[in-house]
């Protein structure tokens, strides 16, 4: 499996090295198992088209059968990356959208068009807030 999950890895790296829809850029790739790529959400005023968004993408060897792990990342600075206000967005970065869960993910989908349903979910949103963070109510729950 690991085999089909590096030949199907660099081919999706080739394509994205090359163009990307607006607003979609490739930061980094060191290695076919953790990648960086950058969003900026073109047509919401709630995001401005000049903030940035990072996501780190994490594949295991059995990629694209199952999904890539794949979360909002806050950088404090050079540049600064925050991670978006929405509803489906938890303060530490993890995404709930259904084509990242096992339910609904499927090999057809790649790097590019993942980035494309997280640049709409979020081009859709109309609500500059996040939902209350369960996880971490559990987590000091549990201290």
């Amino acid at each position: 499996m690991a085999g089909m999950s590096s030949k199907r890895l660099q081919k999706e790296l080739t394509k994205i090295q090359g163009t990307l829809p607006p607003g979609i850029t490739l930061v980094s790739a060191p290695d076919l198992r953790e990648w960086q790529m950058d969003i900026a959400i073109l047509d919401n005023p709630i995001y401005p088209p000049s903030d940035h968004y990072r996501l780190r993408f994490q594949f295991s060897q059995s990629y694209p059968i199952e999904a890539p792990e794949v979360v909002f990342m806050a950088i404090p600075s050079n540049p600064e990356r925050k991670i978006p206000l929405h509803p489906h967005i938890y303060s530490n970065g993890i995404i709930c959208l259904d084509l990242l869960d096992s339910q609904g993910w499927s090999p057809v989908h790649n790097v590019e068009s993942i980035c494309i349903s997280i640049q709409s979910m979020l081009a859709g949103n109309t609500k500059a807030e996040r939902e209350f963070d369960t996880w971490l109510v559990w987590v000091v729950m549990a201290n």
